[in-house]
């Protein structure tokens, strides 16, 4: 008895109260997505659905948390800045008035990722999910459109099934490279998906898509542990190879390195780095919201140079190719996996017509169970035994 009280008196990693502020981010997410789902139609600017997307997380964050812990403000707000990436464009593109592609617009057919994320008191919830314009239950997105949407969501399912305690992150990778097979699809070389903490979206331990025979190498193999949480980032692409590259859009998105220290030299690298972490702490910034966006430019060279400012670089697959994208976080508590975002707004089989479908027994197998084995499944089980049993 003594023995079952100590493991039943075992120290969470996550509290309850901390689990509640990533939900409380989940749902302030999943609202701000759902009106975002609805602006992104025919001649919608991107720079235009970006900035109202940032607007809305800090008025839903802005409206919960807001009594004083011991005297000290919860911090809260944006934790992905609001990214809308289109056809071939793989992430991260949220333009500045100034760039040449500010004045861009949705167009029938585009395939749309919207990449958004809230946090409160560093807790954040990031999601992101895929559209077609114009897609309707009567027209349907049909055809590598169709393809791409179907490989990313089945291979969204099967990763949200195999994130389970226990169970490494190869185990991962390989399984969204075998869904996306299905519709001659790839995944994104290279992506990564991270484990997520208190201020931290970016953690060491990682799952990385069809990576490169070096990326292989180099990625450490890391098995999930319970009460860790996760923000897994589903990427695939309609092209041969997955392979993506930098063409002429300008990085907007810059994040503080939190393992790197150096000392700037240059003064106005020092007041932009300032400002940076002023702003968002160790969450990723669009220099939009900074004070001077030229000065911000000329200023964030000297620290990402030294490595203490990464960029979030907007990269492509090939032209005529299209890549579809499902963001999640889960958490994988002692009861078994959670959402802490929701499921997507937009997306259900009526919208998405492909002629291909996933024929592996065993990844179907995997699809048909539920994401969490409840205890109480077991015992109607055994309360349903016959007498002679018992």
């Amino acid at each position: 008895m003594a023995e079952v009280q100590k493991q039943a008196e075992k120290p969470r990693l996550i509290s309850e109260t901390d689990m509640s502020k990533y939900k409380a981010a989940g749902d302030i997410v999943n609202e701000v997505m759902k009106k975002l789902v609805t602006l992104c139609v025919e001649e919608a600017k991107i720079i235009d659905l970006c900035i109202e997307g940032d607007k809305l997380i800090e008025e839903g964050t802005g409206a919960v948390y807001n009594k004083a812990v011991k005297g000290v403000k919860v911090s809260k707000g944006i934790a992905f800045p609001t990214c809308i990436s289109v056809n071939n464009a793989v992430a991260h593109f949220s333009p500045l008035a100034s760039d040449t592609l500010a004045s861009q617009a949705l167009a029938k057919d585009d395939v749309v990722k919207l990449h958004i994320g809230a946090h409160i008191d560093g807790f954040a919830a990031i999601s992101a999910e895929t559209i077609v314009v114009g897609a309707s239950e009567q027209d349907p997105a049909t055809g590598r459109r169709a393809d791409v949407l179907k490989a990313a969501w089945h291979a969204a399912e099967v990763a949200m099934r195999l994130m389970k305690v226990g169970n490494k992150n190869w185990a991962v990778s390989d399984a969204v490279a075998q869904v996306a097979t299905a519709w001659d699809c790839k995944p994104v070389e290279g992506m990564l998906s991270c484990q997520q903490s208190q201020n931290v979206i970016d953690g060491k331990k990682r799952i990385i898509l069809n990576p490169t025979e070096a990326q292989r190498r180099d990625t450490e193999t890391v098995t999930f542990a319970e009460d860790e949480v996760y923000g897994v980032d589903i990427l695939v692409s309609s092209g041969e190879d997955g392979k993506a590259r930098i063409e002429d859009s300008r990085t907007s998105i810059y994040q503080k390195e939190g393992a790197v220290t150096y000392q700037l030299k240059m003064k106005n690298s020092r007041a932009v780095f300032s400002e940076m972490q002023k702003k968002a702490g160790p969450f990723p910034i669009n220099i939009r919201v900074l004070e001077d966006e030229k000065r911000a430019r000329l200023g964030l060279q000297e620290a990402v140079s030294h490595g203490l400012v990464k960029p979030y670089e907007v990269v492509y697959t090939p032209a005529n190719t299209y890549v579809a994208a499902f963001h999640f976080t889960i958490a994988l508590p002692p009861a078994g996996p959670l959402m802490i975002t929701h499921p997507p707004v937009w997306y259900k089989p009526e919208l998405v017509k492909s002629e291909k479908e996933l024929e592996d027994g065993e990844l179907k197998g995997l699809l048909a169970k539920s994401l969490r084995e409840t205890k109480k499944k077991k015992k109607v089980e055994t309360a349903g035994a016959s007498p002679e049993a018992k």
